[in-house]
C-alpha cells in the first residue's frame, strides 16, 4: 500500500486549492458571457462528433477504465446509433497524471469553453465545478427529459448526491463506495460479545471496547485519528462522526465550527484515549494507519471503522496488502451508529461516508442531445457490467449490484443498506483546508488536549480557511 508523507500531500493540495480558488475567481468575472448552448442544438443532426476525457490511459494508470472507452463503450455506442441512422464518430482523449492535474486540465478547458462533451470527474469537485459556473445542472444542458432517465430509479437518492450541488443533479454517479464498522468475531467471543453485534450508539462501541480491553495484547478499537493519517482521518473518523452527531461538514452555507456537533466528536475520541482503547501509536506514526491494518489482519485489533476496500484490497485472503486467510469466517462488519437512536443528520440512526465520482456533460457541447444519449449509455447496465469483467465492486445502480455482488454478502451489505444512508463530502475548492483543520483537532486530543482547546482551535482554523466567521455556523 502506498504512503504518502503528510507533508507532501499537504504541499499538493495547498498549490491545487490556489489554483482552483484563481480559476474560479478568474470564472466568476465571465460567468454571464459563459451561456453554453441550447439543449435542442444540432438535435436532428446525422453527423455528429463526440470526445470523452477521464484520468485514464492504457497500459497506466486506470488502465482498465481506458480499454472500456477504447473496446467496448465507442464501439458499440458508434453501432446503435448507426442503427438509428446517426454517423457518430466518438474520439477517447486519455490521461494518465495526478488527480489534481487532470482537474485543472479540465477546469482550464472548461473556462475556455472548449474540452471534452463528457468528462469524468470526481465527485468531491462538482460544487467548485458548478460554483465557477463550469458546470451546468443535466435539464440545463440537456433539457427536461434528463429526469426520466430509468437510471436514476437505480440509483440511491444518497448516491445522485456525488453528482449533485445544492439539490441540482450535474452528472452520474459512477463507483462509490461505504463505511463500516469491522470487527473480529474471535475476539469478541473472547469478550462475550454477539457474533451479529449492531451498536446503537457511540455508548455501545465504547462498551464493546471496554470488554475487549481485557484481552491481553489487543487494540481495542480503531478509528484513525491525528494529521499523519491526512484524509483517512476525516473519512474514515471525523466525519461518520459528526454525521452521527446530528451535522454535516458544510450545510445550508456555512461550515461547522466550534458546534456542540464537533465538540461531540472530539469527546467521543478523548473518551477512547482516556479509556486506553485506541492505540496512540496507530494515530501518530507515519505508517500508523498501515499498522493497524496489519494487527487486524493478525487478530490483534477488535475494533476497526473503514471503507468497503478495506474488505476487497486489504485483507482480501486472495490478494490483500495485508491478507486474512480467516477473513470470511472471522470479520463482522457493523453500521456505524449516530451518537445515540435517532440523533444522526435527519433523524437517522445509522450513518456512513462515500467517496467516488461520475461522468458529466460540458455545457459548452455543440451536440447536447447526442451527449446526453452517449452518458445514459456508458451508466447503462450493460456497460457498466463491461467495465466490471465479473469483478465484485459496488457501482451507483443497485440492478448491477443486485447481480454483480450477489456471492459476497459483505459488499451486498454496504451497497444494500449503507448506500442509502451515506453521505459525501461537500466539493467546495476551501474543503482540504477544513479537512486538515479537522484532523489537527483530533491531533490535539491524541496529544492530551482537551477537547475545549482542541475545538477552539478548529474553530478559529475554519474561520480563517473560509474567509471569515459569517461562513461558520458556532452553534
Amino acid at each position: 500500500m502506498r504512503t504518502i508523507s503528510t507533508h507532501g500531500v499537504r504541499t499538493r493540495v495547498l498549490a491545487v486549492v490556489a489554483t482552483s480558488l484563481a480559476l474560479v475567481g478568474a470564472a466568476a468575472c465571465d460567468r454571464s458571457s459563459s451561456t453554453g448552448t441550447s439543449p435542442s442544438q444540432n438535435a436532428g443532426a446525422k453527423d455528429v462528433t463526440l470526445t470523452i476525457t477521464s484520468n485514464s490511459i492504457a497500459g497506466g494508470k486506470n488502465a482498465d477504465e481506458a480499454d472500456w472507452y477504447a473496446k467496448y463503450v465507442i464501439p458499440t455506442f458508434t453501432k446503435q446509433q448507426k442503427a438509428k441512422g446517426v454517423n457518430v464518430t466518438v474520439t477517447f482523449q486519455p490521461s494518465g497524471v495526478d488527480d489534481e492535474q487532470y482537474k485543472t486540465k479540465v477546469a482550464l478547458d472548461l473556462k475556455s469553453r472548449a474540452g471534452a462533451d463528457i468528462m469524468a470527474l470526481d465527485g468531491i469537485w462538482v460544487g467548485e465545478f458548478a460554483q465557477a459556473g463550469y458546470l451546468k445542472p443535466l435539464t440545463d444542458v440537456a433539457g427536461p427529459s434528463v429526469t426520466s432517465w430509468e437510471g436514476w430509479s437505480q440509483i440511491p437518492k444518497a448516491v445522485q448526491a456525488n453528482a449533485s450541488f445544492e439539490d441540482k443533479t450535474y452528472g452520474i454517479p459512477a463507483g462509490t463506495d461505504g463505511r463500516v464498522l469491522y470487527f473480529n468475531k474471535k475476539l469478541f467471543a473472547q469478550a462475550g460479545l454477539p457474533a451479529d453485534w449492531q451498536p446503537k450508539s457511540w455508548q455501545d462501541i465504547i462498551d464493546a471496547g471496554m470488554k475487549l480491553k481485557a484481552i491481553s495484547g489487543v487494540n481495542p478499537i480503531q478509528i484513525n485519528a491525528g494529521t499523519a493519517m491526512g484524509e483517512a482521518t476525516t473519512m474514515q473518523g471525523v466525519l461518520p462522526l459528526l454525521v452521527g452527531a446530528g451535522s454535516e461538514i458544510y450545510s445550508g452555507g456555512k461550515w461547522q465550527g466550534d458546534t456542540k456537533a464537533v465538540r461531540d466528536v472530539l469527546t467521543f475520541y478523548k473518551t477512547l484515549l482516556d479509556q486506553g482503547l485506541e492505540n496512540k501509536n496507530f494515530q501518530q506514526a507515519a505508517k500508523g494507519r498501515d499498522q493497524s491494518f496489519a494487527a487486524f489482519a493478525a487478530g490483534k485489533v477488535g475494533i476497526l471503522l473503514e471503507g468497503d476496500y478495506f474488505w476487497r484490497s486489504v485483507i482480501n485472503p486472495d490478494n490483500g496488502d495485508a491478507p486474512m486467510a480467516s477473513r470470511n469466517s472471522d470479520v463482522g462488519w457493523a453500521f456505524i451508529p449516530a451518537r445515540e437512536p435517532g440523533s444522526g443528520v435527519g433523524g437517522s440512526n445509522d450513518v456512513s461516508m462515500s467517496g467516488g465520482g461520475g461522468y458529466f456533460l460540458n455545457p459548452n457541447t455543440k451536440y447536447p442531445q447526442q451527449a446526453w444519449e452517449l452518458l445514459q449509455f456508458i451508466g447503462s447496465p450493460d456497460a457498466i457490467n463491461a467495465l466490471l469483467h465479473g469483478s465484485a465492486k459496488i457501482t451507483a445502480r443497485q440492478d448491477v449490484n443486485e447481480k454483480v455482488l450477489s456471492s459476497d454478502p459483505f459488499l451486498s451489505f454496504v451497497s444494500q443498506k449503507v448506500l442509502p444512508v451515506t453521505h459525501y463530502r461537500p466539493g467546495l475548492a476551501v474543503y482540504p483546508q477544513v479537512s486538515q483543520a479537522l484532523q489537527q483537532a483530533t491531533a490535539d486530543i491524541v496529544s492530551g488536549k482537551s477537547v475545549d482547546e482542541a475545538a477552539k482551535a478548529y474553530g478559529a482554523a475554519v474561520e480563517k480557511a473560509v474567509g471569515g466567521a459569517d461562513k461558520v455556523s458556532s452553534s
